[in-house]
């Protein structure tokens, strides 16, 4: 068996990729995953298949394969006349429905009904034209028996068009009164409330490609390599495996490889996700992307172009979004049964109507079955109350980027958390300070900051974002001297200034009184630095990655909802436990890269639970899109949001219970919608038939039309409660 996955052209909704995920099933030797955000279709195929074959049989769906996915996404740019249409729709509403809503007619219909009639069906017709798509679409799984919502609205439009059009010519010949009779515009309004959503849909498509393709950026354009002991640079794409190349401060490192000299301090927080930069010498490993933040490093190419890490996450959230099973509509399920009967119900009726009756009762009654039968409220059902919640959801700042997430989000029972920038704020920040004289809080962290300002060690960013955000000054620092692996010392004015971890103690030949204190901030996970003023301590400050402030509330009132909460982190195992003790999260597990996290994915999966991975960085991409619902921070990476299926706007974990809350009343909300969908249809579908006919009681399309039109407000007005 062998895989590959085609780019496809045509597709424009689910109804697309499901249809073309089932033919290919049907082809013996053919296993498939059609991915419409994507536009792709990973197709895992016998040897008696060639690439040949695999796109004629996507032709023969109506849809085009595009070839080969080779990484590189081209951006496609089309005209968007939503506009024009959505003007045109307004006019046509106008000139069939003014004069019920007492306004100045732009044709009289009673006075002129052919040029009334003759308008509304050019108009119609230009809209037939415009939502082709969905027609052909429509068609195309009807006639691969996978009926569903494009067929749907196919049969609602044609239904329509097609009586209406014999109403026109029954006007044309003469017969004026059935100008009333005209259902032109319900076709127009359809088509373009459906090609609207799909084109605000079609924007999230982009943005997930084009995400994707920047991560490959993430990688220098540029490598310094070492030759005979002089440094050359080169492009990328010259770099060979066993090349040394040289990494100064500031740089980026260009590809995966291992350090043969040197040392540094690397920021690697977008693949480990560890907050804290860590240091790196001599048989390391370093990946592509990482930031050198000092010193000067050597290091020997190994893992170039498709075998990088970088690469390898591109492929792991590539793959995994085209594995994400696929989600069937209930409108979908209920449409594969309630379409086909309906149909044959109407033909049998008019077969009927014709052999006892005449050829125009058999027209009549056929499309009044049809009209009155035509869930169109079904089409409406869902999305509406999808599109409700969705709004709700925007105001309280979450942003739920498909109609799924909102349709499965209640039946999550796992959360999966990252620690760094998900539990936590994602960079250092000053936690606690003890005080050992009478300077306070704001003239200890001036010092040490004003310290820190000269150093380019990782620990120095807090104490700069803390002074910037009180607006403290930085003193003149004379004498300044960088003592590798203990700390700094300077002179602030007539005062001798240290800076640095206990090591001090043994290097100034003191006695450490404070270890208690030093013991209580490293249990907590801090980072320990002194400050001594002409060799007396005057302070100690922990220096950490900060819980968020509604953490722990978010984790009670998941577990209080009975569901499992587990955190999923690349950071150190101690720092992730002291952090989940605290927020009462019992399952930890740490110390785990990319692939990992997508491997602990897929198997909390494996195992029948429903995953929501919560997470922020490049690390959490994979994992985020191998999950049931990936929700990511604001605050996150582009490659992370896009990889998601909730963006939080405001990175507030409390939105999570939100979410689960209006997922589990818009799924109440859709099977209420469903159930009124139905109900004018089935209790109009005896008169329809003609069962009442014997007592005097039938039906006409104009009353056919009523029906299927309270059927639709209904569905509207209880899909607005959902705003409460």
């Amino acid at each position: 068996m062998q895989k590959v996955i085609l780019k496809i052209g045509g597709m424009s909704c689910s109804a697309c990729s499901s249809g073309l995920e089932k033919y290919l099933n049907k082809q013996e030797g053919i296993e498939a995953s059609v991915n419409l955000v994507l536009a792709q279709a990973m197709i895992t195929y016998s040897d008696h298949y060639q690439i040949q074959d695999l796109e004629r049989l996507i032709k023969e769906t109506g849809y085009e394969s595009l070839g080969v996915y080779d990484g590189k996404e081209e951006t496609k740019k089309t005209k968007n006349h939503i506009l024009f249409y959505g003007i045109l729709t307004i006019f046509t509403l106008y000139l069939s429905m003014a004069h019920m809503l007492g306004l100045k007619e732009l044709i009289h219909k009673e006075k002129y009904p052919e040029l009334y009639t003759i308008i509304l069906f050019l108009l119609a017709c230009f809209f037939l034209w415009y939502g082709r798509n969905i027609l052909k679409n429509g068609i195309k799984n009807l006639i691969h028996k996978m009926p569903n919502m494009d067929t749907l609205v196919t049969i609602g439009v044609f239904s329509s068009f097609f009586y209406s059009t014999w109403n026109m010519i029954q006007i044309l010949l003469g017969h004026k009164e059935l100008v009333e009779m005209l259902y032109f515009e319900s076709c127009v309004v359809i088509l373009f409330l459906i090609q609207l959503g799909r084109i605000i849909d079609s924007k999230n498509k982009e943005k997930t490609k084009k995400a994707i393709q920047e991560l490959v950026q993430i990688t220098p354009e540029k490598a310094y390599i070492k030759v005979n002991k002089e440094i050359k640079e080169v492009s990328i794409d010259e770099v060979q495996q066993g090349d040394i190349l040289i990494a100064k401060p500031g740089m980026k490192i260009a590809v995966d490889g291992v350090i043969v000299r040197g040392t540094a301090h690397l920021d690697e927080a977008f693949i480990t996700g560890e907050s804290i930069p860590c240091k790196k010498g001599k048989k390391d490993t370093v990946v592509a992307g990482s930031i050198n933040l000092d010193g000067v490093v050597e290091y020997e190419a190994q893992k170039i172009g498709k075998d990088s890490t970088i690469s390898e996450i591109v492929r792991l959230v590539v793959e995994a979004t085209n594995t994400k099973a696929p989600i069937a509509r209930i409108a979908d399920k209920v449409s594969g049964y309630f379409v086909p009967s309906i149909i044959v119900l109407a033909i049998l009726t008019g077969l009927a109507n014709f052999y006892f009756s005449n050829w125009n009762e058999a027209i009549v009654s056929f499309v009044t079955v049809l009209v009155v039968a035509c869930p169109c409220a079904l089409g409406l059902a869902t999305p509406l109350a999808i599109v409700i919640s969705e709004g709700k959801c925007a105001k309280l700042g979450i942003l739920v980027k498909n109609s799924e997430t909102l349709e499965n989000a209640h039946k999550i029972d796992t959360i999966v958390l990252d620690k760094t920038g998900t539990l936590t704020y994602g960079n250092l920040q000053i936690a606690k300070i003890y005080h050992y004289n009478s300077y306070n809080d704001a003239r200890l962290i001036s010092i040490t900051a004003s310290l820190e300002a000269n150093s380019n060690h990782p620990i120095s960013y807090a104490f700069a974002s803390y002074r910037e955000k009180h607006q403290l000054d930085i003193l003149e620092v004379t004498d300044f001297k960088n003592m590798d692996g203990i700390g700094l010392t300077g002179k602030i004015g007539e005062n001798e200034y240290y800076v640095g971890n206990s090591k001090l103690f043994d290097f100034l030949k003191l006695e450490n009184e404070y270890i208690h204190d030093e013991d209580t901030l490293t249990k907590e996970g801090n980072s320990i630095v002194y400050v001594m003023e002409n060799k007396e301590v005057i302070g100690l400050i922990g220096v950490k990655d900060v819980v968020r402030k509604e953490a722990k509330q978010t984790i009670q009132e998941l577990k209080r909802r009975k569901k499992e909460v587990i955190m999923l982190t690349g950071d150190n195992e101690k720092t992730a436990s002291l952090i989940a003790a605290n927020l009462g999260i019992q399952k930890v597990i740490a110390n785990v890269m990319p692939s990992e996290k997508t491997k602990v994915i897929k198997e909390l999966l494996e195992c029948g639970k429903q995953v929501m991975m919560v997470g922020d960085g490049i690390n959490d991409a994979p994992s985020l899109a191998a999950s049931s619902i990936g929700v990511s921070m604001k605050s996150g990476t582009d490659i992370a949001s896009d990889s998601a299926d909730v963006i939080l706007m405001q990175n507030h974990l409390d939105r999570i219970p939100l979410l689960l809350s209006i997922s589990q009343n818009t799924i109440r909300n859709i099977k209420q919608n469903l159930f009124w969908a139905f109900f004018y249809n089935l209790c109009m579908l005896p008169l329809a038939v003609g069962f009442l006919k014997p007592y005097g009681i039938t039906m006409n399309p104009m009353f056919a039309g009523l029906a299927m039109t309270l059927s639709s407000l209904t569905v509207v007005w209880n899909a607005l409660r959902l705003r409460k």
